[in-house]
């Protein structure tokens, strides 16, 4: 018999399986990578030996505008450790410039002066000149020209204007994009909210590159990269975390080779080989990224990766606060039949996306291939509405799987953290 553990919440939950139906426990080594450094150590490092580019001090030489768009409220980018080495750099080279700290909502709502201040410290806040991006400020939208996949392009005034753009970040596993960081400050980061509807579109979300990890042919990717290079994003200083949200390892230099350098350290981690099972039971990491439906999606596709077609998926996320979203909950629950709403959107224009549609479109491409049990702490109706069958433990759920299957023989893969493993077949 094993025990695994699964968060689930600010709990843990743990459950004794039989070894002989247990065929993987999929997890990420990144938590076995010991850093060679400090925080402040790594970050100087890789700032002094930049890839691909000369140090930022030099770049900033005779810059009078300079940008660096740092992420907002909803990522765990540590910019305490970042932002003050890459202003310090700056200043080095030019000490008249004028800095300014975009911060790259993308579509969310705004960062306020107290998730600022936790952000980046209360010295930088109030030193420091820093604008909010709001995609939908048509003032400060300027059109950059024509996306890949033929959407205008629409960016931030500020940054389109800037001597010198830079960017902070860091890189995880993504969906849809195939890794965080890098490119993605431009693309969703600075753009207009038509721009990244465009990038967001149901033809590319259903492009088969389209997944976790993936880069090369992704469009998705591709769109994001050329936003990124046509704005004249320079340099990047991108990290990796662990869990407990420290960094472990940073990147330097140049937008495209400081960040492939960047994802080949995280690929190396983060692979977990597997084969498809009849069962696959996820999780998005535990509190505070398992709080609604929206969000677990994400951890889902780490179980759609290797569960068999017709198989059963449970996820195990407590989802406090419901759906994630009244577009997102909309989009499933005002239609019974999901290979309807998946064909409503692959009919869809690339410039008719939806609010959210990317996410709901995900949710159904895995329902097509699996049913799913979704242990949470949401009422039974609502995650019902959302096509996907509820339960509230691990046992309720299993024996609700077994019963699907009409099976006694079955196998079981576990992922005990879905956002953090990219499954390889």
């Amino acid at each position: 018999m094993t025990n695994i553990t699964f968060p689930y919440g600010k709990e843990k939950l743990t459950y004794t399986f039989n070894e002989a139906a247990l065929k993987g426990v999929l997890t990420s080594s990144i938590e076995t990578y010991v850093p060679k450094a400090d925080e402040n150590t790594l970050v100087k490092a890789a700032m002094a030996n930049p890839t691909g580019s000369p140090c930022l001090r030099e770049l900033a030489k005779g810059k009078k505008k300079v940008v660096i768009i740092a992420s907002d409220h909803t990522r765990p980018v540590p910019s305490k450790v970042i932002m003050p080495h890459m202003l310090s750099e700056i200043r080095e080279g030019n000490s008249n410039a004028e800095i300014t700290i975009l911060i790259a909502t993308g579509c969310h709502r705004g960062t306020t002066k107290e998730e600022l201040v936790h952000k980046f410290g209360k010295e930088i806040v109030e030193n420091e000149n820093i604008y909010i991006h709001d995609c939908d400020e048509t003032d400060m939208l300027v059109n950059i020209g024509t996306l890949p996949s033929g959407g205008e392009c629409k960016i931030n005034r500020l940054a389109y204007e800037a001597d010198l753009l830079v960017a902070e970040g860091f890189i995880e596993p993504h969906l849809f994009a195939g890794f965080s960081g890098g490119r993605k400050s431009v693309l969703p980061g600075v753009a207009a909210r038509e721009t990244v509807m465009a990038n967001h579109c149901a033809e590319f979300i259903a492009h088969p590159c389209a997944r976790t990890g993936i880069l090369e042919n992704n469009p998705i990717h591709a769109d994001m990269l050329w936003a990124a290079q046509t704005a004249k994003l320079c340099y990047i200083v991108n990290v990796v975390l662990n869990a407990e949200k420290q960094v472990i390892y940073a990147v330097a230099g140049d937008l495209v080779q400081a960040h492939k350098k960047g994802t080949d350290f995280l690929s190396k981690y983060c692979g977990a080989k597997a084969e498809e099972t009849d069962i696959v039971i996820s999780t998005n990491g535990g509190y505070p990224l398992d709080q609604n439906v929206y969000q677990a999606v994400k951890g889902m596709t780490a179980a759609e990766a290797c569960v068999k077609a017709g198989g059963v998926i449970i996820m195990l996320s407590a989802s406090e606060d419901g759906s994630g979203g009244e577009h997102f909950y909309r989009q499933l629950a005002d239609e019974k039949d999901i290979n309807k709403i998946m064909d409503m959107y692959l009919a869809q224009k690339r410039s008719e996306t939806l609010p959210d549609q990317w996410q709901a479109q995900i949710l159904v491409r895995i329902l097509q291939r699996a049913t799913v049990i979704y242990v949470s702490e949401m009422a039974d109706a609502e995650v019902e509405a959302m096509h996907m069958l509820p339960a509230h433990s691990l046992d309720e759920a299993l024996t609700k799987a077994k019963s699907i299957l009409g099976k006694a023989d079955i196998s079981i893969n576990t992922i005990p953290d879905g956002i953090a493993v990219m499954v390889q077949k």
